[in-house]
């Protein structure tokens, strides 16, 4: 099949351009750009028919296969404005991992580069929607999900593939302040051998009713244990999770039920770069509130495209309450923070190649 190029990409400007916001009051996924970029796959044809168009409604069958069986894959990124130029931050791993949701729920894969061309054509078209208040940016969700108008359970044989731009506020308007995490022992997110490695749709749906109850017991997220022995720490709300214990930094090892994570990876990278210690392994739940009671759990926090990093500040399991660094953000919570989030917005050295243009 033909690959696709810059070239192929046909543009439908919007003839009614929308006001842009007020980047004060910007919240998280409810405003959306002047555009999108749109695609469709067939098993004859491939990916054809590469469109940016004006950010409109979708036509959606009611037997749209989606949203009866959930075969859906989706990413998160974020642009940045850096020194006056429009900005990415590791994308190419974006792609990489949209891919391999894709692969788990039989969808078709995508060229990489193309997607990536893809988006920066988008990005140019909506640059003006990059905020460039402090703590602000571009979110940006490229997603698949299967077309087919068919009520059988069946890998799809129409695909669609779209991204779209959303400006985003800060996530922490007052700075860095801890979260209360409550420890689910109920209810599991996901198994070895699932779909907990993907990003994809169910996932999230699966996970709600476990949020609803932390939020019911005044608690910002849910901690997740393993799905078997459901001992062993697996991810906090959408985020990775690290701790930092006796001078050392822990994460749970990537066991095929927890999201691979990019901010989790970027911020292994950037911690052994600094010279610190980091180890991927199982991390029970015992063995943190054993840590605790040793006065040596010095830091906890979470890790995500949206957030960056999120501190914890207390544990409960229903029973058990750890309180973690007097309810206060660890310094070395802040240090990571500040150097990601710098690497980001062009304000620190990038010794990675991370941060990639979007114009060259």
């Amino acid at each position: 099949m033909t690959k696709l190029t810059k070239q192929d990409i046909k543009l439908e400007l919007t003839k009614n351009p929308k006001e842009k916001p007020d980047q004060s009051a910007l919240g998280f996924g409810q405003i959306f750009s002047d555009h999108m970029f749109q695609m469709d796959w067939t098993p004859e044809k491939g990916w054809h028919n590469p469109r940016i168009e004006e950010y409109s409604p979708l036509s959606l069958s009611p037997a749209n296969a989606t949203l009866h069986y959930g075969q859906a894959v989706f990413e998160g990124m974020k642009a940045y404005i850096a020194k006056g130029e429009a900005v990415l931050f590791r994308p190419q791993e974006n792609f990489k991992r949209l891919n391999k949701s894709a692969e788990r729920m039989a969808l078709p894969q995508l060229d990489e580069e193309f997607a990536l061309t893809a988006l920066k054509e988008l990005l140019k078209v909506d640059k003006d929607w990059i905020p460039t208040a402090d703590g602000t940016s571009l979110y940006i969700r490229p997603f698949m999900f299967a077309a087919d108008e068919y009520l059988g359970v069946k890998a799809g044989e129409k695909v669609k593939f779209l991204i779209i731009l959303s400006p985003s506020g800060a996530y922490f308007k007052d700075g860095l302040q801890p979260n209360k995490i409550f420890v689910e022992k109920e209810y599991v997110r996901a198994v070895r051998g699932g779909t907990g490695f993907a990003k994809a749709a169910g996932n999230y749906a699966g996970s709600l009713l476990g949020q609803q109850k932390a939020a019911k017991l005044g608690y910002a997220q849910t901690l997740w244990l393993d799905g078997v022995e459901q001992k062993y720490v697996e991810e906090v709300g959408a985020m990775n999770i690290f701790f930092k214990v006796d001078g050392k930094f822990l994460t749970p090892e990537l066991n095929g039920s927890i999201l691979p994570g990019i901010t989790r990876d970027s911020i292994i990278q950037l911690l052994k770069h600094n010279g610190e210690s980091v180890e991927e392994r199982k991390v029970a739940i015992a063995e943190l509130y054993e840590a605790a009671e040793n006065g040596k759990l010095e830091e906890i926090f979470g890790s995500g495209t949206a957030a960056v990093v999120s501190p914890v500040g207390e544990l409960f399991d229903g029973e058990r309450k750890v309180v973690v660094n007097n309810f206060e953000t660890g310094q070395s919570t802040k240090d990571v923070y500040e150097q990601l989030t710098g690497i980001q917005l062009g304000k620190v050295e990038d010794p990675f190649g991370w941060v990639e243009k979007v114009e060259e």
